[in-house]
């Protein structure tokens, strides 16, 4: 299997899966709590597979990828760290921004919440990669 699409596909079920976590059992409460009737009763499912999709996408391109061809895990743990920030950070300043009502105390949980997850995916995604695909 080509190595971008192990790495994808690594990278894509860790993604779900933590972010699953955090959102179905850590945060649930918060979010609710911040964003009220803003939040759908249930998650729009196809909206949800587009997002993860292009966002381990973008984590195997720019963070585990450089990561498994030589940086190492710190690689993808710095470069994982910067996509987190950026794109968490894009979304969340700009809600901060234009919406009224929009919670400061969620924009801060949730840049610091991307940052982290991104990291750690892209790090734990490359240590599979490297492993699984050593020749």
């Amino acid at each position: 299997m080509p190595q971008f699409l192990s790495a994808y596909l690594i990278t894509l079920v860790l993604l779900v899966a933590i972010d699953f976590v955090w959102l179905a059992f850590v945060a649930r409460s918060f979010y609710v709590a911040q964003l009220g009737d803003l939040m759908r009763p249930q998650p729009d499912l196809v909206a949800a597979a587009l997002f993860y999709a292009v966002y381990a996408a973008g984590i195997t391109h720019f963070a585990a990828l450089p990561a498994v061809r030589g940086g190492g895990w710190s690689t993808a743990l710095v470069q994982g760290a910067m996509l987190g920030l950026v794109a968490y950070a894009t979304y969340d300043l700009s809600n901060l921004a234009t919406l009224k009502g929009w919670p400061l105390a969620m924009t801060v949980v949730d840049v610091v919440w991307g940052t982290l997850l991104t990291a750690l995916v892209a790090t734990l995604a490359s240590i599979v990669t490297s492993w699984l695909t050593k020749s």
